[in-house]
């Protein structure tokens, strides 16, 4: 391994991984979105139609139509399905419970061929855990997207030095659930990290050991091995968890970090927008702020990533996953698509309007509603910005999404009076108005502040505007907290603090019940 990394170092060597990223984006930047949508449908309705589901919804006679028809039929045979759905009809027959409590699933040639080996556990805030198949095709779609990304990063950084060097991967919990006859589950950064080709052990950190640490204990080993190691040029993570580990650097060096990082080059970040945390990061680094790249990554598929200098995400529609789309309006009270909305393809879709993703995968999952929102900007490229969950806050008929929210606050930050690092938005029904829950170190005028964020949803939410005009919705109140308070609530009372954890933006709760915790808890301080 040591004369492999010497190697990586050597002009020749770092001229072909530059050659060859450059040769694969041109490849990228040539691909019709539109026809490989089509290629990937015909795929796996072809690839599936032996198993029960493909049996089940008539696909051994939707591989021999053209596309055209045969996903018009599709639309037809196939409902739209959300997790619950899939588990009842499909999954749980395949599921039995150890003498540990510990679920064990078996899925063969049930929604894809084969045995799935590896779910992608995923734990809602309200719900119990989920079991996300992850099959062998989509953690090698996976893998060749996140190599196009690379590529097309080192495509337009001619200079970059990322190719020789580390990337330090703030992951979740790296333990796995052993279900036995060789299947697994855990945290799909935890499925990734072990099951990468071993060649690139010494390009990743944290090693192991550190990766097991319990999160406080690890966020002080990732700040001091960042701070020690200059081959560590990149880092991966949720733009929160990556402040912190920043934020502790800066403790532990006491100085600016563009001079202590001087050699971070690019940190690529998801799961949340950044928009809440940007001017937190310009602060952390003053004017030597390394590169940015955004992707959109989950347990059901990978759907986007930024290139170097675009301002937003492309949408990326040639990994194993088929798209379809509901317009949010047709969203029914929780948050799902009504039983007669439309969805549509990717040549379907409209500049501007939000919509609810709806995936066809390798895995297995079928018209599966994932629960993420995007909005198109441009279909030519396909830019796209993330606008949240399904969830958004409603309890007064309001409608007001994740999206407008963490703008709201990105725009409370920008008056450089406030820094909000955290945060998280609920109703008080009873009261008919929003309570926020800042955190913050601030001492500003915070009855201004909710006046702001006030008018800032009123500019974004016609509804919102509306209600707020007409009394239907009363003037919002703002709560303030210590820096570390709503993540000492996560962990005392949610019991989940550190890596791909994310505190929610929106209450999700159908009773308020979160935000009514988070506000007690602030109170006891």
């Amino acid at each position: 391994m040591a004369l492999l990394k010497q190697a990586l170092r050597t002009r020749p060597v770092q001229g072909l991984i530059k050659r060859s990223a450059a040769l694969r984006a041109q490849r990228f930047q040539q691909r019709d979105p539109l026809a490989a949508q089509q290629a990937i449908f015909q795929y796996l309705v072809c690839t599936a139609a032996g198993t029960r589901f493909g049996r089940d919804h008539d696909f051994p006679v939707l591989a021999r139509l053209p596309y055209d028809q045969a996903y018009a039929r599709f639309q037809q045979l196939v409902p739209i399905r959300t997790y619950q759905d899939f588990w009842n009809d499909y999954f749980q027959a395949g599921c039995r419970t150890g003498l540990d409590g510990r679920k064990r699933i078996c899925l063969d040639d049930v929604t894809w061929p084969g045995r799935v080996r590896m779910f992608c556990e995923t734990s809602g805030t309200t719900a119990p855990t989920k079991y996300i198949p992850f099959s062998d095709q989509m953690f090698q779609e996976n893998r060749r997207a996140a190599t196009d990304m690379i590529a097309c990063y080192l495509a337009t950084q001619r200079a970059s030095r990322i190719g020789s060097g580390k990337i330090l991967y703030m992951s979740g919990s790296t333990e796995l659930n052993d279900m036995g006859a060789g299947i697994c589950s855990g945290d799909m950064s935890a499925l990734t990290l072990r099951f990468r080709p071993r060649w690139l052990d010494p390009f990743v950190e944290p090693q192991a050991h550190v990766s097991a640490l319990p999160w406080e204990e690890k966020l002080q080993a990732m700040a001091e091995l960042l701070l020690g190691d200059p081959d560590i040029r990149v880092i991966s993570g949720v733009p929160p968890w990556i402040i912190l580990l920043l934020k502790r650097c800066a403790e532990l060096g006491g100085r600016p970090l563009g001079e202590l990082l001087p050699h971070l080059e690019l940190i690529i970040h998801g799961g949340t927008s950044i928009k809440p945390y940007r001017s937190e990061f310009e602060a952390l680094f003053h004017d030597r702020l390394p590169n940015l790249l955004e992707l959109l990554p989950s347990s059901e598929a990978f759907m986007a990533f930024q290139h170097q200098g675009d301002a937003q995400m492309r949408l990326t529609p040639f990994y194993g996953a088929f798209f379809e789309f509901v317009r949010f309006e047709d969203l029914d009270e929780r948050g799902r698509p009504a039983r007669n909305a439309e969805a549509i393809p990717l040549e379907q879709v409209q500049v501007g309007q939000r919509y609810a993703v709806i995936l066809s995968t390798c895995s297995g999952l079928w018209r599966y509603h994932i629960g993420d929102t995007i909005r198109f900007t441009s279909l030519a490229p396909h830019f796209i910005e993330f606008t949240g969950r399904d969830r958004f806050l409603d309890k007064l008929e309001e409608k007001v999404t994740q999206g407008e929210v963490e703008r709201a606050i990105a725009e409370l930050n920008t008056f450089g009076r406030w820094s909000v690092r955290e945060f998280m938005v609920g109703a008080d029904v009873q009261a008919r108005r929003h309570v926020w829950v800042l955190a913050t170190t601030d001492e500003g005028n915070w009855e201004q502040a909710a006046h702001l964020l006030d008018a800032a949803l009123c500019g974004m939410n016609a509804d919102y505007a509306t209600f707020r005009s007409q009394g239907r919705i009363n003037p919002p109140q703002v709560l303030t907290a210590g820096e570390g308070t709503i993540y000492e609530w996560s962990k005392t009372v949610r019991g989940k603090l550190g890596g791909q954890t994310k505190i929610p933006h929106i209450d999700p709760t159908p009773d308020s019940s979160m935000i009514a915790s988070l506000r007690e808890y602030v109170g006891r301080g």
